[in-house]
């Protein structure tokens, strides 16, 4: 399909895209994942399934999307940019309808696996960049992107939760059929090819993965990045039984709570970018993992002792949101620079992982919560997640204090 597409002359965009069209890529791909979170057990009981189950609506999605990094960077290395995003956003539409007009749950999960294709727009919008730019103008650049990126969780659910209680949950995939469809003009019009294909065959480029994957490094920034988000995803997958069935809270409600979480995240992220090439990554990870543990400490005390309340449940979280932004950013950095001239496919490994793990976390959160036990696994399950976090984060800090070395300077990612 891509070397048709590629060999195609059917018009469009000739020049390099504008980074507000990268911005709104990445964008539309993380709100593929959040928007829908506010009305998700508005899902389940249209379709009489358990709490537990319905909870595959974000949990195949992200496993899918994990799978997805590991061969879209390559395909894009083979066939080009613009082709690989074209037909990512073709196929995305189509799984989005497929979501709106589903009859039956197992037809909704189909929709949702289409949809992971958005995965594309969050590689190769880094890709892009580094196409278009040297390595420090890059850097700047890919901050914008991720900052959009952390910026669209604090909207897209509040958004669904409206959009849930006036038009039902079909509403949400309604909202994302229209950007995807906006999207895929935008790419027609105004992202023209930035990486010329490659005469080496897929098989050929993976190897490189094997290369990374006997560095002991890479696996230590990978598993560290893995655990910090891991927390974050099992929040995903809890908070909005949590909300909706312990606290009473409504779907509009639920979605505007969740903008803290991301607020704490940008806010990391700002901090990374001021302080990691002074103090370097392995420490900042290490802050990062420390501050998340006391946010999970802290909602867990608070929902313990009181009444349980929005505030109790969320604002501790920002902390969480906040250790995630020190933490992932210096991780994905330090992934990438193990083997400067494989970033590219260190960046696959490490979005495989990273969701990956975190789809598995949030599986097992959404099983094991429930009233009676006033969602107690959630608050283990982010707090180990977090605390390995930082306990890998302590141990790379020491080798890389022996070794004399400090990281290089930070690529938010």
């Amino acid at each position: 399909m891509f070397s048709r597409i590629a060999h195609w002359n059917f018009g469009g965009a000739k020049s390099p895209p504008r980074i507000s069209t990268l911005v709104l890529m990445a964008g539309t791909s993380v709100m593929a994942m959040n928007i829908f979170l506010p009305v998700l057990p508005l899902i389940g009981l249209d379709f009489g399934v358990s709490d537990a189950r319905s909870q595959y609506v974000l949990t195949l999605f992200l496993a899918a999307t994990a799978v997805a990094q590991l061969f879209i960077g390559s395909i894009s290395d083979r066939y080009g940019r613009r082709p690989v995003l074209l037909a990512a956003f073709v196929i995305f539409l189509i799984g989005t309808l497929v979501c709106i007009f589903s009859t039956t749950f197992e037809w909704l999960l189909f929709g949702r696996l289409l949809q992971a294709a958005t995965a594309a727009a969050m590689v190769l919008s880094r890709a892009i960049i580094r196409d278009l730019f040297e390595r420090n103008k890059a850097a700047s650049m890919i901050g914008y992107v991720t900052m959009a990126m952390a910026a669209i969780p604090m909207v897209a659910p509040s958004i669904g939760g409206v959009v849930g209680e006036f038009w039902g949950w079909r509403g949400t995939f309604v909202v994302l059929a229209i950007a995807a469809f906006g999207l895929l003009v935008l790419v027609w019009f105004d992202l023209g090819e930035t990486h010329s294909p490659s005469d080496a065959s897929i098989i050929q480029q993976m190897r490189n993965y094997g290369t990374l994957l006997r560095e002991p490094m890479m696996w230590g920034y990978c598993v560290t990045a893995s655990l910090a988000s891991g927390a974050y995803f099992a929040f995903l997958g809890g908070a909005p039984f949590v909300g909706l069935k312990i606290i009473g809270m409504s779907a509009s409600q639920l979605g505007f709570y969740f903008a803290f979480v991301a607020f704490g995240y940008m806010a990391g992220n700002f901090i990374t970018g001021r302080f990691s090439e002074r103090y370097g990554i392995e420490l900042m990870m290490l802050y990062g993992g420390i501050i998340a543990c006391i946010g999970v400490i802290v909602s867990l005390t608070l929902m313990s002792l009181f009444e349980p309340r929005a505030e109790y449940l969320f604002l501790p979280m920002a902390m969480v949101g906040f250790g995630n932004g020190m933490t992932l950013p210096n991780a994905n950095a330090g992934a990438v620079s193990v083997r400067p001239q494989l970033a590219g496919s260190a960046s696959g490994i490490g979005g495989f992982l990273q969701i990956g793990g975190g789809a598995l976390l949030a599986v097992a959160s959404g099983n094991l919560i429930s009233v009676a036990n006033q969602a107690m696994p959630l608050y283990i399950i982010m707090f180990l997640s977090s605390a390995g976090a930082a306990l890998i984060a302590l141990l790379m800090f020491q080798i890389s204090k022996n070794k004399g070395k400090r990281a290089a300077p930070v690529v938010l990612d």
